[in-house]
């Protein structure tokens, strides 16, 4: 009678390769989308902006995605400033220090602290300010254009090297999104 060896290793093998695979899809991912966020990096103006630039991953139901973004937080309302641009506007006295009093009561009514609530430079330029907007400065998009080519490659770089010769090298186990 002849017995089959291996066949516990084969069994194993395919019941991990689904999880295998969505560990090196998803690794290939992080790996173009750092591309990206290098390159949008180099194209924002602001350092504090380019230090909060994140390429993220995720394995979604039957493809890798990742996205290159800002963190949450005052970084990311910079970044939206910047990437869009902003219209003219008035800025006015914060409604903390106003003490629910009108600009107008506060320069006619209010003590001198409050007359030049708006500081801007180190001059006082009174309760209302117009500004004029800002130009949009774009920096991810024009980076995800400029590098996609190179993203893709990387991708391909990295596939390659984790699978090879009919086995899947994953990387040890990455639950987080990779920064």
């Amino acid at each position: 009678m002849s017995g089959v060896r291996g066949r516990a290793e084969v069994s194993r093998y395919l019941r991990d390769l689904p999880a295998d695979l969505a560990k090196v899809l998803r690794g290939s991912a992080r790996a173009g989308g750092a591309v990206i966020a290098e390159e949008a990096k180099l194209r924002c103006r602001s350092d504090f902006v380019s230090e909060n630039i994140v390429a993220n991953s995720r394995i979604e139901a039957d493809h890798a995605r990742v996205t290159v973004t800002v963190k949450p937080g005052y970084a990311r309302s910079i970044a939206i400033w910047m990437e869009y641009g902003t219209s003219p506007h008035f800025i006015t006295v914060d409604d903390q220090v106003r003490q629910g009093r009108t600009a107008r009561r506060i320069n006619r009514n209010g003590d001198a602290a409050f007359k030049a609530t708006l500081v801007i430079n180190g001059k006082p330029v009174g309760s209302t300010v117009y500004h004029p907007g800002a130009q949009p400065f774009p920096f991810l998009r024009p980076a995800r254009d400029a590098k996609a080519s190179e993203a893709v490659a990387a991708a391909q770089t990295y596939l390659n090297s984790r699978i090879s010769g009919g086995s899947v090298r994953p990387e040890p186990d990455t639950d987080e999104d990779q920064e």
